[in-house]
């Protein structure tokens, strides 16, 4: 199969809905030496996280994504990874879950995310946001930025992302030197490497229905976590597909061309042998409730069954239905080999069933 064969299914469905969902990982790449772990340093995350897409792009899995943790002993930096990944597959989508836009200088980012995208054929699906908890007090002031007067870190956060996402357009802005190293094009210089049709790939991640709908007037596609704020006091799956429901009315009163793009992240575990039901055979989950950067805040359940209960159960989330692509949080310092195998299993044993392969 040509290079362009093998990316002919992504090109027909990115620009609108398909029949079947879009299925990906999520992995927050976490390492540590604790007993069991695969990943007992940052190389080791780093390089099993190449693997681990280079392997999801054999069994048919359409996303590699990556969380983005500043000062953890996680994934950090997500732009080298990226553009790996990129040069070792043909077909897979690759993304973050999400950048956090407090920590970042939107112009150099442009000209990360425009490499990447291009080292990958244009395949990159950025989530972007205001961010999440962090690991130390105002971590973004190390990095060298601070809210303007009388913003708020989560404004701050927005702002860069707008900056960023404006910047993609590749209009020219900045005025060229009259006696430059290199011979210039006419007209205002933009930031180089461009890649166009990036900026259609651009994602926020929403907790809430108003930043939801934020994203939406903005014209970025929308990722809707395993939280949410709890506004309603309703099940998870339902405040969610409500929040989805409101970006698309918005989106279209926006009056943007193209279709815009939804994603939902959950743990979900097909228990196919003795391995999954020692590691996730513990009976049911719920949703939880928790404060979290002084939000109250509404945890989605974990799915763990065996694979006819699973599809059942599955049926009944109505967020799942809404969105067009479901990425599934990976355990990632099980390994590589697992980590496969447990998407394999939801690819094989549970997709077809609800229709989406």
């Amino acid at each position: 199969m040509s290079h362009h064969d093998k990316g002919s299914r992504q090109a027909r469905t990115v620009t609108g809905y398909d029949d079947m969902k879009k299925i990906g990982f999520l992995s927050f790449g976490h390492w540590s030496d604790a007993r069991g772990s695969a990943t007992r340093s940052a190389a080791d995350v780093l390089l099993q996280s190449i693997d681990l897409a280079v392997a999801a792009e054999e069994i048919g899995i359409d996303g590699a994504y990556y969380r983005v943790h500043h000062f953890a002993r996680q994934l950090a930096s997500p732009f080298p990874l990226l553009a790996a990944v990129g040069a070792r597959t043909s077909r897979i989508e690759i993304g973050t879950g999400v950048i956090d836009m407090r920590y970042e200088n939107p112009f150099y980012m442009v000209e990360d995310a425009g490499a990447a995208d291009l080292i990958s054929g244009g395949r990159l699906q950025l989530g972007i946001s205001r961010g999440s908890p962090e690991q130390v007090i105002e971590g973004w002031r190390h990095f060298g930025y601070a809210p303007a007067e009388g913003e708020s870190e989560a404004d701050m956060g927005r702002r860069h992302g707008e900056v960023f996402f404006d910047l993609l357009k590749g209009e020219g802005f900045a005025r060229p030197n009259p006696r430059p190293m290199f011979p210039n094009p006419p007209g205002l210089l933009r930031i180089e490497p461009h890649s166009a049709g990036l900026r259609d790939r651009i994602w926020w991640g929403s907790a809430s229905n108003a930043t939801a709908v934020w994203a939406a007037q903005q014209g970025m596609n929308l990722q809707s976590s395993t939280l949410k704020a709890d506004e309603t006091g309703e099940p998870f799956h339902i405040q969610q597909a409500r929040q989805i429901r409101a970006y698309r009315e918005a989106w279209k009163a926006a009056g943007h061309s193209r279709t815009p793009r939804v994603s939902v992240s959950r743990s979900i575990f097909a228990i196919v042998n003795d391995t999954d039901r020692a590691y996730f055979g513990r009976g049911d989950s719920s949703d939880q409730i928790g404060i979290i950067d002084d939000m109250r805040a509404v945890f989605g359940r974990s799915y763990a069954d065996e694979p006819d209960r699973l599809i059942e159960q599955l049926r009944a989330d109505e967020a799942i239905a809404e969105a067009d692509t479901l990425l599934l949080t990976v355990p990632n310092q099980l390994g590589v080999d697992y980590n496969a195998h447990v998407l394999s299993s939801i690819a094989e044993h549970v997709a077809p069933a609800l229709g989406w392969r």
